[in-house]
């Protein structure tokens, strides 16, 4: 963690990378970014390799480094036992698999005002990077969607202002629209995170069926 955080390394960050050689490949005392710490501790690894460019594609192994990765940082975002942790994700992956959103972001609103302490920190990607933890280990790969089965659901997060803004940015960005090939209805995920209350403050979720 404190070195993620000497070199500006979100967890969201972590994978995903390009690099040559003796960017990955170099002794971590000497290291001038995470990449090398990342490679020789396994939670990268060589994905693929450009001959001509002679560029190497690094990412997180599997879904099981991905899922270990991310239960080791979640306690600098959430301060709880791990059991209790388990126990809530396993709940809200029940939750999603039966495309219930509203009952997982109740359930995990609850679960965020009833932990012992949170870094009550004024910086919206703090609580980004949260949620990104907390997602990641239901196992599934999350980005700026969360896919299950039958629905696809795009997310935004604000801290400190309403539903109704994270709302209005995901219309602003068209969101929806750039999944809109994936064949699935559409469920729109604005939320509001209050940093008094260390907890969700309120969400609006929109339906679009047809494009």
């Amino acid at each position: 963690i404190k070195m993620l955080e000497k070199f500006g390394v979100e967890p969201s960050e972590v994978g995903g990378k390009t690099a040559a050689v003796e960017d990955f490949d170099a002794p971590t005392e000497t290291m001038s970014s995470i990449t090398p710490l990342l490679y020789q501790s396994g939670y990268i690894t060589i994905k693929g390799y450009d001959s001509e460019l002679g560029l190497y594609t690094l990412d997180i192994p599997n879904k099981e480094v991905r899922v270990g990765l991310m239960r080791s940082l979640l306690p600098y975002y959430v301060s709880t036992p791990t059991e209790k942790t388990n126990t809530m994700v396993a709940y809200l992956s029940r939750d999603i698999r039966n495309d219930d959103m509203d009952s997982a972001l109740r359930r995990l609103q609850t679960f965020l005002f009833t932990i012992p302490y949170c870094d009550n920190t004024r910086y919206e990607g703090h609580y980004q990077q949260m949620f990104y933890i907390i997602f990641s280990l239901l196992g599934s790969f999350v980005d700026v969607e969360v896919r299950t089965k039958t629905t696809l659901y795009v997310m935004e997060l604000k801290l400190d202002k309403t539903a109704g803004e994270a709302m209005e940015q995901i219309n602003l960005k068209n969101y929806p629209e750039r999944f809109a090939l994936c064949g699935l209805p559409v469920v729109k995920v604005a939320i509001n995170f209050d940093s008094e209350r260390c907890t969700i403050g309120e969400w609006k979720l929109q339906t679009i069926d047809k494009w």
